[in-house]
């Protein structure tokens, strides 16, 4: 099966929801894929100095105006999205990511792990980890930016039956491209980091985005990895299959071969 993936490295505005929306519009609307996925917080950018700042780029789904655009730009484009952003239930602050198919259907993650100052603004994610069908059925499992950290996310994933890992994520520590390599070899899944690039200063604070934005194949190889400072949306064709063939050797399998018994998380 020939399925096209797509990931965005772009810069969003910092607090300006509508030129972000607006410039996402440009960006998406002649893509040819079946799956693209968008950086973290891609709606709002980053650097917040404040709850109330958060909360005036944040939105509840399915009534924000993101969602309203990127669940547009699914049914037209005929591809699943799944894109970053600052959710807002009740009184509590999320930074999530949802997929949106082109069906109308969408699912969300909560992030799981949060990264320094986002304590400051997010509650913690209270989703779980969990795997949900994108176009034509291929099984995704949500990540956000700093879950990359704790390899029981995307083990637990994986163990549920992912075959893409989809990781919207805004990077500033140097390490996480690489370590993606290693989740994707040890759970035998393909996955694809959407990264921001970049910097921003705000309140005091001031970080630098890392950008290189890829695609992974089941063994770890590089299939697609932007640099550190292009806007660029880059695409390649998978057999999303090749993630159900867990086999090392021909006589080891990486999860068969798993002795639970013997592990302490």
């Amino acid at each position: 099966m020939s399925y096209r993936v797509s990931v965005l490295q772009f810069e969003p505005r910092l607090l300006d929801l509508k030129a972000n929306l607006a410039r996402l519009e440009r960006l998406l609307r002649d893509v040819e894929t079946d799956l693209v996925v968008l950086p973290e917080l891609c709606t709002s950018g980053y650097v917040f100095a404040s709850r109330e700042e958060t909360e005036s780029v944040s939105e509840s789904i399915p009534d924000g105006p993101a969602f309203g655009l990127i669940s547009a730009l699914a049914w037209e484009r005929k591809c699943s999205v799944v894109y970053g952003f600052a959710e807002r239930d009740g009184s509590r602050l999320y930074n999530s990511c949802a997929l949106v198919n082109p069906d109308g259907s969408h699912h969300l993650y909560r992030k799981t792990h949060l990264f320094n100052r986002e304590k400051l603004f997010f509650s913690s994610g209270n989703t779980g980890l969990k795997v949900s069908p994108a176009k034509d059925g291929v099984k995704v499992g949500l990540m956000v930016c700093f879950d990359w950290q704790f390899p029981e996310a995307a083990r637990t994933l994986a163990l549920k039956g992912a075959q893409i890992i989809c990781h919207p994520s805004n990077l500033v520590l140097p390490w996480c491209q690489q370590a993606m390599i290693t989740r994707s070899l040890e759970n035998r899944v393909f996955s694809i980091t959407a990264n921001r690039t970049g910097t921003e200063t705000n309140g005091g604070e001031n970080l630098t985005f890392t950008g290189q934005s890829q695609i992974l194949g089941t063994k770890g190889e590089i299939l697609i990895r932007l640099n550190e400072s292009e806007t660029k949306l880059a695409t390649c064709e998978i057999d999303p299959a090749e993630a159900l063939d867990k086999s090392v050797t021909p006589r080891n399998d990486a999860f068969a071969d798993r002795r639970p018994e013997f592990y302490e998380l």
